[in-house]
């Protein structure tokens, strides 16, 4: 959609509540009487006005934007994709295309599903890049925006395939930036924990996963992955709590599929360990124990050993395996940080250099 519609939008409402403050031509350059008829005329402006501009808005991001958004058939199930280039890359989710090779893909313009292969998933931030065997004539491409820029409260829409029906728009804010999730691993997750997430109060149904998260600009600013489950209601979803991988970690992760097939800087950092939660006397999780050490890895240089059991990295207290995860998760590789754990029952620390997942 025309962003500046939406800048010039927003500027006059400005100007609106802020009781018009002086801003326009100069004081001495108008007469009373004009000045005094200009203001009749914006007071009779047409009730509804605004909210007609926003509905136009609103289609013309539709418009715009959801020709890019493709639905993805896979020998399990439904999901949903994003059209990254015109060479026919789409990108989608790890947990969409599970151990599938071959896709059919319904694009804006197929009469016909179409096919697709797979060209690489990354499991570990729940990313995947699919290629067409055969592009279309007119396929479009989504512009993807800057995740840094997303504001709390900013309107999007959620665009794919939702319980199978394709082309569905679902209309939100964004709720939060930065939150740390895990995925479950049931059902065709990938239980990956992922970082910097998009939270948004759009509606994110099975199916939508792999879709794309729309700001008014007409800029995707982030994959719609999964929403929150609700112990009370038997996890069921929560209503109203979904979350997006943002774009510039998409991009970071789909650039390097496109060229070199593969994910070889992950940006995502890591100890060198396999662990397991530790349960205490109580049976209550107080730590990680360590299984596996990795030769050469973060926490080999340190000296920590397998049967160590891990309580602290840093200043954030560990008590399961996924609360590391997710403490890791906030880091990037060579980042140095502080191990507290337990050896032979007796606590130390060490000072690692984080290396990369």
């Amino acid at each position: 959609m025309d962003s500046a519609r939406f800048r010039a939008l927003g500027f006059a409402l400005l100007v609106c509540c802020a009781g018009c403050s002086g801003l326009g031509a100069p004081a001495d350059s108008r007469t009373p009487e004009a000045t005094t008829e200009q203001a009749a005329q914006a007071a009779v402006r047409p009730p509804g006005q605004a909210a007609e501009d926003l509905q136009s808005g609103f289609q013309r991001v539709i418009k715009d934007v959801l020709p890019s958004v493709v639905q993805i058939e896979t020998g399990s199930g439904l999901g949903s994709g994003v059209v990254y280039d015109g060479r026919g890359h789409i990108v989608t989710n790890a947990h969409v295309v599970g151990d599938g090779r071959t896709f059919r893909v319904t694009t804006a313009n197929s009469k016909k599903p179409l096919a697709a292969t797979l060209v690489s998933s990354y499991p570990e931030q729940d990313l995947a890049v699919v290629k067409l065997d055969t592009v279309p004539a007119g396929l479009r491409a989504a512009s993807f925006g800057n995740s840094s820029k997303v504001q709390v409260g900013q309107v999007v829409l959620a665009m794919g395939s939702p319980l199978g029906l394709s082309s569905s728009v679902t209309e939100g804010i964004v709720s939060a930036t930065g939150r740390t999730v895990s995925e479950g691993s049931d059902d065709g997750g990938t239980g990956a924990t992922l970082a910097n997430m998009v939270q948004t109060s759009a509606a994110i149904n099975p199916g939508n996963s792999g879709g794309a998260l729309v700001g008014l600009d007409g800029q995707v600013i982030g994959i719609p992955t999964l929403a929150a489950t609700d112990p009370e209601l038997g996890g069921g979803a929560a209503p109203g709590i979904g979350f997006a991988i943002p774009a510039s970690t998409v991009r970071t992760i789909a650039d390097q599929i496109v060229r070199s097939g593969r994910v070889t800087d992950s940006g995502r950092a890591a100890l060198g360990i396999t662990g397991r939660t530790f349960v205490d006397a109580d049976f209550q999780p107080a730590g990680v124990v360590v299984v596996e050490v990795e030769d050469g890895g973060a926490a080999d240089k340190a000296g920590i050993r397998p049967g160590d059991v891990i309580v602290r990295l840093g200043d954030t207290d560990v008590t399961t395996i996924t609360s590391l995860t997710e403490a890791l998760a906030e880091r990037k590789p060579g980042d140095r940080t502080t191990v507290t754990y337990t050896h032979n029952g007796k606590e130390k620390t060490a000072q690692v250099t984080l290396g990369e997942q």
